[in-house]
């Protein structure tokens, strides 16, 4: 029997508002088992590019990575969020340890290959390191892994942080039973962005092309999904798209995403 896995990857404006981040660091570094913990921190990266007057693109819910923009969003992902998220856990008695895709050789990526849209320094994952990150998980250590990846050539490489979190799970559900989870500021998928309370319960492939064809799913959302089929036809055991209530409630009502 396979040793139980959970992958959180933590976003939108949870990770933006110290308070909601605290509280729900508070909750992660409460539970049992084996667990890795990825971040994103767009808007963060965002803000701090606007201060150096660099102005973001973004096309389909993917920033577009410039020179420029790279050293913007490995400051913020490998540097400020990542280790305020580290010490934070260890305040919280969570031994975690934060790690770019570099760190270990443990996410190894591409540069994009320029096809209708020139992403830049975007990162496409080649190959996870199974064996490094599970040392790390059986000497009771907790990865911490932002949304840098680098190419084994000396480049560092901005790769969308739900594609990390599905990446790894994918890669580890061949060794452990892997749960991933999604959490962010809403309940769940809306299927109206200005009712908090229009969560779909469950969206298959079918659903989801329908949703996207109607324009009810847009942004960055659509990178969220998309990663998370990824990962259910790679062997994930489950996936779920919550806001922080879910740490500590399982019960609530939230999206669950199935073949």
């Amino acid at each position: 029997m396979k040793q139980k896995l959970n992958i959180i990857k933590i976003g939108g404006n949870v990770i933006d508002d110290e308070k909601s981040l605290s509280l729900f660091l508070t909750d992660y570094s409460k539970l049992e088992g084996l667990n890795i913990l990825v971040h994103g921190g767009g808007k963060k990266a965002t803000e701090v590019a606007k201060k150096l007057q660099l102005e973001p693109k973004m096309i389909e819910g993917r920033r577009v990575t410039d020179a420029s923009n790279l050293e913007v969003v490995t400051m913020v992902y490998a540097g400020l969020l990542n280790k305020n998220i580290v010490a934070k856990l260890q305040q919280n008695n969570c031994n975690a340890i934060g790690l770019s895709g570099a760190d270990g050789n443990t996410i190894k990526a591409n540069k994009r290959i320029v096809k209708d849209v020139d992403y830049g320094f975007a990162g496409d994952i080649e190959s996870v390191d199974v064996k490094t990150i599970s040392v790390l998980l059986e000497n009771n250590l907790t990865p911490v892994f932002c949304a840098i990846t680098h190419n084994k050539n000396g480049q560092l490489l901005n790769t969308n942080a739900d594609t990390v979190a599905s990446e790894l799970a994918s890669a580890l559900a061949k060794i452990y039973e892997v749960s991933l989870t999604y959490v962010f500021e809403k309940k769940g998928v809306l299927k109206n962005i200005n009712d908090e309370n229009s969560i779909i319960e469950n969206i298959n492939l079918a659903h989801y092309k329908n949703l996207k064809d109607d324009g009810i799913i847009a942004d960055g959302m659509l990178p969220k999904l998309e990663n998370c089929f990824v990962a259910l036809n790679n062997g994930v055991a489950e996936i779920h798209i919550a806001n922080t209530d879910f740490l500590t409630d399982k019960n609530i009502q939230h999206t669950r995403l199935i073949l």
